[in-house]
């Protein structure tokens, strides 16, 4: 028998009413009335409530315990006079003969536990122990927990074998600054973390494993967002012999959609998931991540404007939105997606106009428009009565992200987004290169694919021109995952790397094991990795992602609660090596 409970505080039920037993867990609340004082006792699987009465030495003891202290209670149980329908245990409580405190709270407490009080974040995140105690925060890393089993079992289940792939590996040029490592046994010389078990997964192809899957700690060096972690993240790491795209396809669509159903009770879409180009994402979304909860499309009307005297729109792409139904909306809520445009979109202006009962167009270029490029208009964009068009009009290359986020503006200004719901779609025909900001040609998505039609795409199309097999797969606006079908022919990875700047010699110091491999007869593959993280962040409704870590970096990249980064000593920077000549900025 355990000697602190015989049952978890969650289990006590009106069938254990007359038997003693004994349960630990943390103070939750202590209520004195005097003679008689109820105390909560909470641990990881619900609450219980325990009562004291008379003036013995016990009820002393109990009112005074601090809460959030941990105690052993012992007692019989019997029915609560005064049931709470809103507990599991709400129809009993113990009544406490012997109670033994096993960790007193010594410190007052930064802030309230399980309260609805706004608590700064670098404070919960510097006693994060504490805020693990918060109801919610727990639920969603007890969730973790069950989605990483469950999806676990899901790849086995379909013929994955799990692998474990090294934490300290050789730096490469993967898009992202490598966190680095020094050595102490070879001077001068650096393991670095795995941003990802990219070469790794792609050498066991090479090796015979037919099906790896792994829950990898992935690392990086970058900027936090609201759904990326500085640091460090966790991704389902999948790769796949003799595979095309559509079979990685299969396989992910199921895990997705069998997963978001066991964990959530929202709808969850039906697959197979739209496949969308990124060329069309790009025009009807604006965007690479699509939430397709948002009905409306974005349209291409450039040509419309093409022979009219309106300045603002001459040179320049066109695209339009429309919104149905706006008989309601006055002009300041115009006025405001203007102003939205401006200050947040990076747009120069928002034109709009309406379209009245009668066909009459109103608004900021309405007296531009004359009849032949009014029929165009409603040729285009199929513009109705009580409906109205906004125009985003700028470079080629500017346009699209503009448009994209008026769109996502429009769609939560006039409640347009779907409720209760998972929309999953596949980007898929991604640019293989794309134009750096110094207009040098470069890997859009990643450096490892394979090329839509091989070698003679490679040597006979402009760079910007060629496509590869790489996909994304989308839920609700939020990009899950990056993959593609590998680029495993040696003399096609030699021409992919030339065109992008990088010499064969970089490739056999950059790539060596990887490179080396492919001459020894590798299979076809192709693999996926969608981040564990952002599936939770889904899963639970958190705002930020660090909503559902259990001991996240903040948003600067520091641990609070550990304190890293850190200092260290002299010698330990001897031991490796490293002397540091760090510039005083003050």
């Amino acid at each position: 028998m355990n000697k602190y409970r015989t049952h978890n505080c969650g289990e006590i039920r009106k069938e254990d009413i007359g038997k003693t037993v004994k349960i630990a867990g943390w103070v939750q609340t202590v209520r004195n009335l005097g003679s008689l004082v109820f105390v909560d006792i909470r641990d990881q699987y619900g609450i219980t409530q325990g009562i004291t009465s008379g003036e013995s030495e016990l009820v002393e003891l109990v009112s005074h315990i601090p809460n959030e202290s941990t105690v052993s209670i012992e007692g019989k149980v019997r029915e609560r006079s005064d049931k709470n329908p809103n507990m599991p245990t709400g129809d009993v409580e113990i009544v406490i003969d012997k109670v033994e405190i096993l960790g007193k709270r010594l410190k007052d407490l930064p802030f309230e536990v399980n309260s609805d009080k706004e608590v700064r974040e670098d404070l919960r995140l510097q006693y994060r122990f504490l805020d693990l105690r918060n109801e919610k925060l727990k639920q969603n890393i007890l969730l973790r927990a069950k989605i990483i089993q469950f999806i676990r079992s899901k790849m086995i289940e379909k013929g994955f074998t799990e692998v474990q792939t090294p934490i300290l590996t050789s730096s490469s040029p993967e898009g992202a600054r490598d966190y680095l490592v020094p050595s102490r046994v070879h001077p001068g010389r650096f393991y670095a973390l795995p941003q990802a078990p990219q070469q790794f997964k792609q050498l066991l192809m090479v090796s015979g494993i037919d099906r790896y899957f792994q829950i990898a700690p992935c690392f990086r060096d970058e900027d936090a967002r609201a759904d990326r972690a500085p640091g460090e993240f966790y991704q389902l790491d999948v790769e796949m012999s003799f595979a095309t795209q559509e079979d990685v396809f299969e396989v992910m669509e199921k895990v997705m959609y069998d997963t978001f159903t066991e964990f959530s009770d929202k709808k969850v879409a039906e697959y197979p998931f739209p496949r969308i180009t990124y060329k069309d994402a790009m025009l009807k979304y604006g965007s690479d991540k699509p939430d397709l909860r948002n009905p409306l499309i974005i349209k291409d009307i450039t040509e419309v404007f093409q022979d009219m005297e309106f300045n603002a729109f001459k040179n320049k792409t066109v695209r339009a939105i429309v919104t149905e139904n706006i008989e309601n909306q006055t002009r300041k809520f115009f006025d405001d997606m203007v102003s939205f445009a401006t200050t947040e979109a990076g747009a120069k202006g928002l034109a709009w106009v309406k379209m009245l009962e009668d066909s009459t167009l109103q608004g900021t270029i309405a007296k531009f428009i004359d009849e032949k490029h009014k029929k165009m208009l409603i040729e285009k964009t199929g513009v109705k009565p009580n409906s109205a068009i906004f125009f985003v009009a700028d470079e080629d290359s500017e346009v699209s992200n503009i448009a994209g986020e008026i769109r996502k503006e429009l769609g939560k200004r006039l409640d347009l987004i779907e409720k209760d719901i998972f929309r999953f779609c596949w980007i898929v025909d991604f640019p293989m290169y794309e134009l750096s900001d110094e207009g040098k040609i470069e890997f859009c998505h990643n450096p490892f694919s394979m090329p839509q039609g091989g070698m003679e795409a490679l040597e006979n199309k402009e760079p910007l021109d060629i496509l590869a097999y790489q996909y994304d797969i989308v839920c609700n606006g939020i990009e899950l995952s990056s993959g593609a079908v590998r680029n495993h022919d040696p003399e096609l990875m030699v021409k992919a790397f030339d065109i992008a700047g990088y010499s064969k010699e970089v490739i056999e110091e950059k790539f060596k094991a990887l490179f080396n491999a492919f001459h020894y007869g590798a299979p076809p593959h192709a693999g996926i990795a969608p981040g564990i993280d952002r599936m939770i962040m889904l899963l639970t409704d958190e705002i930020n992602i660090r909503g559902v870590i259990a001991f996240p970096m903040n948003s600067k990249a520091q641990d609070l609660l550990m304190g890293s980064p850190g200092s260290v000593t002299e010698e330990q920077l001897r031991d490796v090596h490293i002397k540091l000549d760090i510039k005083d900025n003050k």
